[in-house]
């Protein structure tokens, strides 16, 4: 299917995303994940989020070669 990249940025976004995600393991993810309310098992995962801001980093330069969108919500100047 499709697949969807983003870089997701904010302060401890690592860890905040991971708990969002759920555990690499859905049959180990809490309800209310991702992985623990739509994934099935390991090999047919339907996120995946970096483990660390090196991975991080890594995975970027590889989806992004050309560097990130520079992107602001239309919403921003209201908010």
């Amino acid at each position: 299917g499709p697949v969807v990249a983003m870089i997701w940025e904010g302060k401890n976004v690592v860890l905040t995303g991971r708990k969002i995600i759920g555990a690499t393991n859905p049959a180990q993810s809490e309800p209310g994940t991702i992985r623990g309310d739509f994934a099935i098992d390991i090999g047919r995962n339907v996120i995946h989020g970096s483990d660390s801001v090196d991975s991080a980093n890594k995975e970027i330069a590889l989806w992004f070669p050309e560097g990130p969108a520079n992107w602001q919500s239309s919403l921003h100047k209201w908010i």
